[in-house]
């Protein structure tokens, strides 16, 4: 008989034969999504694979106990649980909305708040999907108010940090005092709960982790895989961790993961149920196909991805185009970039120069917290003004409601990038109520060959049909 128990707060233990074991390793493992191109595949005996069963220990990731019980029971495999790893807390959804109430929050929270809020207090663990927009920050404030102890919340950047302490004391008007930014690790005591980064925290020993009853980890997608599970697994005995995030990337490696150190995924709503409920603003997609004449498309026939991009960043007429675009555009808009050098910084001078009488602003990563948050706040009081921004900067949890246009400079593939960009452009405010994204692509094909970014072009159209948005495609020529 196959035996289910605790191991702690982060592994639960599979009592079992080496036969069994050893399918659960099989069966628990995936490939890593590039792997074949990785230096660890090419130069050592490592297959590709991650393995979240460890066969010697017989344990794996406690989140990913469903998917466990589900693997034996379509295997008819007879197997005893411990009953205290499917017990939940008791609490009603009337009793934590009485319990929101009681907090004197400026503003009562959505119903799939406080559900997601019920959800988290009864199973103690588990990562939320809640997309751009949703109030993720709400949630979170919910959850550190109802538990007592001390509490670590782990976001991906420092912009985030400031955002995160901003976005409390509204909630409480001002009030709350219980997080510290980025406090230092003295003597081996915290006395306060804490926002920070994962960079900052993960080679710190079990002992700083030990000091915590809560850890929630926002935006968690974004974190390293090896630091995100160095976190976890040095909190062996805290038993209340929450992920969030607003987009996973599809591999079902890295959902396991996920899930697995912080619990099964809980949908608190989609983008479409938040557009149709007036609760963000309308999305517009116009995906703008840039066709190149027939001499350059034969000069870049079968051309490399690298040399491609290369080409794509340095067209004078390309970069005018954009130029164009965002000159013509009413209200804020947010131009998205990859490379700063060669590209975000071109743009930023040609449009900086002929945008008279508007603001305009440049963000990247060597752009300090402070300023970020300095143009965050007066783009906020702006109706015209335009921010040229690189993706890793921008396209992650900064909040700005007054965006009403947000284009796409630079192509990209990736799931996650893509809706976290377009979320930029989703908060509402009492002027606005829709946002229009301009999604430029690169038409190089020649004959039967099909270039890179045209392929990332209809990758994209895909994630954006698949979101139901609304989407209208353009087809200009570059002479």
């Amino acid at each position: 008989m196959i035996e289910i128990v605790p191991y702690n707060e982060t592994y639960i233990q599979i009592k079992t034969d080496k036969g069994v074991a050893m399918e659960l390793k099989e069966e628990f493992s995936f490939f890593v999504p590039g792997y074949r191109h990785m230096p660890k595949y090419k130069f050592t005996p490592w297959d590709g694979k991650i393995y979240l069963f460890n066969a010697h220990k017989r344990t794996i990731y406690k989140g990913l106990l469903s998917h466990v019980i589900d693997y034996f029971e379509t295997n008819d495999y007879q197997y005893t649980i411990d009953e205290s790893l499917i017990e939940t807390e008791e609490i009603s959804l009337f009793e934590a909305g009485k319990f929101c109430q009681s907090l004197d929050l400026p503003m009562d929270p959505y119903d799939y708040q406080v559900d997601a809020f019920c959800h988290a207090v009864r199973n103690n663990r588990a990562l939320f999907l809640s997309p751009t927009s949703s109030g993720k920050s709400y949630i979170i404030y919910l959850i550190t108010r109802f538990y007592e102890g001390r509490k670590l919340i782990i976001v991906p950047t420092k912009g985030l940090i400031k955002q995160m302490h901003t976005d409390f004391q509204q909630y409480s008007k001002g009030t709350y005092e219980g997080l510290d930014h980025e406090k230092k690790w003295k003597d081996g005591v915290i006395s306060d709960s804490i926002v920070t980064t994962w960079q900052s925290i993960y080679k710190l020993p079990q002992e700083f982790f030990d000091q915590f009853d809560v850890i929630i980890g926002d935006e968690a997608h974004h974190f390293q895989a090896n630091s995100l599970t160095s976190i976890l697994e040095n909190s062996p005995n805290c038993k209340y961790r929450f992920g969030f995030t607003g987009t996973l990337d599809g591999a079902k490696a890295h959902k396991m993961v996920l899930e697995g150190l912080f619990g099964k995924v809980y949908q608190t709503t989609t983008t479409k149920e938040l557009m149709e409920d007036g609760k963000v603003a309308e999305l517009y997609i116009k995906m703008i196909n840039l066709k190149y004449p027939d001499k350059i498309r034969q000069a870049l026939a079968k051309a490399k991805y690298q040399d491609e991009i290369n080409y794509i960043i340095s067209s004078k007429k390309r970069n005018n185009f954009i130029k164009n675009l965002t000159l013509s555009l009413k209200g804020n808009t947010l131009l998205l970039f990859q490379r700063v050098e060669d590209h975000g910084e071109k743009l930023y001078e040609i449009i900086k120069d002929e945008a008279t009488n508007r603001k305009v602003f440049f963000v990247y990563g060597k752009t300090n917290v402070d300023a970020r948050e300095e143009v965050r706040t007066v783009v906020e009081q702006e109706k015209d003004a335009i921010i040229i921004a690189s993706y890793g900067v921008f396209s992650t949890g900064i909040s700005i409601k007054s965006i009403n246009n947000v284009i796409f400079a630079s192509p990209s593939k990736s799931r996650i990038r893509n809706l976290q960009s377009i979320g930029r452009g989703l908060r509402i405010s009492e002027t606005k109520t829709k946002c229009t994204l301009y999604d430029i692509s690169d038409d190089f094909k020649w004959k039967t060959w099909i270039n890179h970014t045209l392929k990332h072009m209809q990758e994209r159209f895909k994630i954006y049909s698949s979101e139901k948005f609304k989407i209208k495609l353009y087809n200009v020529k570059l002479k």
